[in-house]
């Protein structure tokens, strides 16, 4: 058996919150429907209950997500690596600033659309991240 070692547990938690952070915004989308047909406060104490799982989750993702990045020789890295690092971080921010515009909405149609952007971009960065892993880094 492998040696248990920090890249392996940085990574697992990494992993592990941003699951939360993109796939409980899936899997919220996916209930949404079966939420707002039963009325009332439900949406609302939804959303309020989801946040208390998917901010923590967030804020592990960016914490794990800079402890990644000082794993890893920079200087050493090929332009292009670095280049969509860049853009990775810059998607995480839009997904946070995209969520919490969300939940700051006051119309559907802007609580729709930030909450687009909060998923597509989330989904972009955890693509990047794949590719960014796939290089050997950290």
């Amino acid at each position: 058996m492998l040696p248990l070692t920090v890249r392996t547990i940085r990574l697992t938690l990494h992993v592990l919150a941003v699951t939360v952070w993109v796939g409980g915004q899936i899997t919220l989308l996916g209930l949404l429907p079966v939420i707002r047909a039963a009325g009332g406060d439900l949406p609302k104490s939804f959303a309020r209950q989801f946040n208390r799982i998917a901010w923590p989750a967030f804020a592990v993702a960016v914490l794990t997500g800079v402890w990644n990045i000082m794993a890893v020789d920079l200087a050493n890295t090929p332009p292009g690596y670095q280049v969509t690092l860049f853009v990775k971080l810059m998607l995480v921010a839009a997904s946070g600033i995209g969520a919490f515009l969300h939940s700051q909405a006051k119309t559907p149609a802007a609580r729709g659309m930030w909450g687009a952007v909060g998923l597509f971009t989330a989904i972009a960065a955890v693509l990047l991240g794949v590719q960014l892993g796939g290089v050997g880094g950290a």
